[in-house]
């Protein structure tokens, strides 16, 4: 509940419009009736039909009153509504960018999409509903049983005698609601995790034939899903019929109360007439209110999975962009180093005492079997998690020290599952930082894309395809290439960024690196030999330790695994480059 409070809090002022306008649009309503009676019962006797009609244009203006609230009143409503969820979401996508890696790995993918589709739509239903119904409900229940209660009291207390019973059921059945949806809302980041999984790998699925196989799984946490979600329904639902039984007993008790008092002479026609329909509006506002506490149910359950997202800490602490960078004598060594990694430890990633320095200008190759660390010294460079123990230093000045802003602009960065956008090549480099049109270019010729790019018919403008579909596996890592060389940054990380490279254009690619861009501190983290040979310095990492580090001659003497991963791949090598 804090959570809807504080998103609504910048829209008071329509708020108050909003009950403002229901507000007249209950009373307007409210008036309707009780003319009727007065009519029916003091000027109908009379035969006046001038006053008859005088009447019952009074009647109709109430009634187009109402409806003028009323509609004024829903558009206000929703407008907040909807404005305030687009501030929920626009917050969670903020949270979501800015997530350290250790939280983000925690709230993970499937459950923060449905946070930002399911749960703040279910959000938005309930704070649309408060506002119309929040308001017209209370009000017309309120202000019916007093009219009918000045009316008729005898009446009146059959109605009284309901109420308790029926908000005793609908806060005993919301506190039950509550954690049910709370379960399905979980439930449902199961469903979004396989589906995510099945569309991003329908090839391999497809090539496998195991569609069938995904089917099954796709199918049991669907059927549980539903069965979680038919329990919480079948809870929800109950209120309505107890209510309806409730509600249509009462109307038959007023009939026979009011249908003995009118006989005996205590009571006139039109009053039980308009009594009904008090009743009928009564029972209205009651029905709102038990929809009302029934989104509360699933938005309750929403909003505290969108509030525990939104007040996750990052374990990675962030400078204002403003502050100051942290120079000084006591944190900046002074040395000609871009990178110094000093007895870096991290035990939930496995990275253990990891110590190594690169000069600006120089080249560092990372090489090692899957999973032994490598991507990890990338995601700590550019500080997506916090080592347990030791110092990682840019220009001399531990990461720390910078601003998230300020250390990344330093980095043009290809991951290994990098992202191309359906978007135009030329957006797809410039990645919105405006960049000079020759610096693209530029870029895309180092890259060894150009001559593609330049053999479309639309060129640079040509539009990719949902995560480059339209490109090969070589093509794709090309531009993610150009991408991070057209920014002009100071050190560029290539984390297997040639896997899908024939020999001949990796080896053009690593030259153009080498000759272009000689002030540039290059970082390539890879799998082949010959990716990383010409390096200054090679790091050969196995279970998270360093066990060979130096160039390419040292670590031939030394390196048991590099010279035996050299030799099984320089035979591959030179076969493939025979039949190249």
């Amino acid at each position: 509940m804090k959570l809807m409070l504080r998103f609504m809090k910048p829209y008071t002022a329509r708020i108050i419009i909003t009950v403002i306008l229901k507000f007249l649009a209950v009373i307007s309503e409210l008036f309707i009736p009780y003319t009727l009676e007065y009519v029916i019962d003091d000027i109908a006797p009379t035969k006046n039909m001038k006053l008859v009609a005088l009447y019952g244009i009074v009647m109709v203006v109430f009634a187009v009153l109402g409806l003028f609230f009323n509609v004024m009143g829903n558009r206000m409503a929703t407008y907040t509504s909807k404005n305030a969820i687009r501030n929920v979401r626009s917050e969670l996508f903020e949270k979501t960018m800015f997530l350290g890696g250790e939280e983000f790995d925690r709230a993970s993918l499937p459950s923060v999409i449905s946070r930002m589709t399911s749960d703040s739509y279910n959000v938005q239903s309930f704070l649309g509903i408060v506002q119309r119904m929040g308001v017209r409900a209370p009000i017309m229940l309120l202000g019916g049983i007093i009219i009918a209660g000045r009316m008729d009291i005898s009446l009146t207390l059959v109605l009284l005698c309901m109420i308790p019973v029926l908000a005793f059921i609908i806060i005993f059945i919301s506190k039950k609601g509550i954690p049910m949806f709370r379960k399905v809302q979980g439930m449902l980041d199961g469903i979004v995790c396989i589906m995510r999984e099945n569309i991003s790998g329908v090839r391999v699925i497809r090539a496998l034939s195991k569609h069938y196989y995904e089917k099954d799984r796709f199918e049991k946490q669907s059927d549980a899903l539903a069965e979680s979600d038919i329990k919480a329904g079948m809870v929800m639902a109950l209120p309505n019929p107890v209510m309806t039984l409730f509600l249509n007993t009462g109307l038959t008790l007023i009939i026979l109360i009011g249908a003995y008092r009118v006989n005996s002479g205590v009571m006139k026609t039109g009053v039980i007439l308009a009594f009904l329909t008090y009743f009928n509006m009564i029972m209205q506002a009651v029905m709102g209110i038990n929809r009302i506490f029934i989104l509360y149910s699933k938005a309750g359950a929403s909003a505290d999975r969108i509030d525990d997202l939104l007040s996750i800490k990052n374990s990675v602490e962030d400078l204002p962009e403003d502050a100051n960078d942290g120079t000084d004598s006591s944190k900046n060594d002074g040395s000609d180093y871009a990178i110094i990694f000093d007895k870096v430890s991290i035990d939930k990633m496995g990275l253990k005492d990891i110590s190594f320095k690169v000069k600006k200008g120089q080249s560092l190759g990372i090489i090692g079997s899957t999973g032994c660390g490598k991507t990890t010294i990338l995601n700590l460079l550019l500080r997506f998690y916090d080592p347990d123990s030791g110092t990682i230093s840019i220009d001399g000045k531990p990461v720390k020290y910078y601003s998230r802003k300020a250390l990344r602009q330093k980095f043009g960065v290809v991951f290994q599952n990098d992202i191309i956008f359906n978007d135009t090549i030329y957006e797809n480099i410039d990645f919105g930082r405006n960049l000079d049109k020759k610096d693209i270019e530029k870029g895309a010729q180092n890259a060894e894309i150009a001559d593609y790019i330049e053999g479309l018919p639309d060129k640079y403008q040509h539009i990719l395809a949902i995560k480059g579909m339209n490109l090969s596996g070589g093509q794709r890592q090309r531009m993610l290439v150009a991408r991070a060389l057209a920014g002009g940054s100071e050190i560029i990380i290539l984390d297997d960024s040639s896997s899908a490279l024939d020999y001949r254009t990796d080896a053009r690619l690593r030259e153009n690196l080498k000759k272009n861009y000689p002030h540039v501190t290059n970082v390539m983290i890879a799998q082949r030999v010959s990716s990383v040979r010409d390096m200054n310095s090679i790091i050969v990492m196995d279970k998270g330790r360093i066990i060979g580090y130096g160039d390419h001659e040292s670590l031939m003497e030394n390196c048991e695994t590099y010279r035996e991963t050299y030799n099984m791949q320089m035979g591959e090598e030179m076969c493939n480059a025979a039949n190249q």
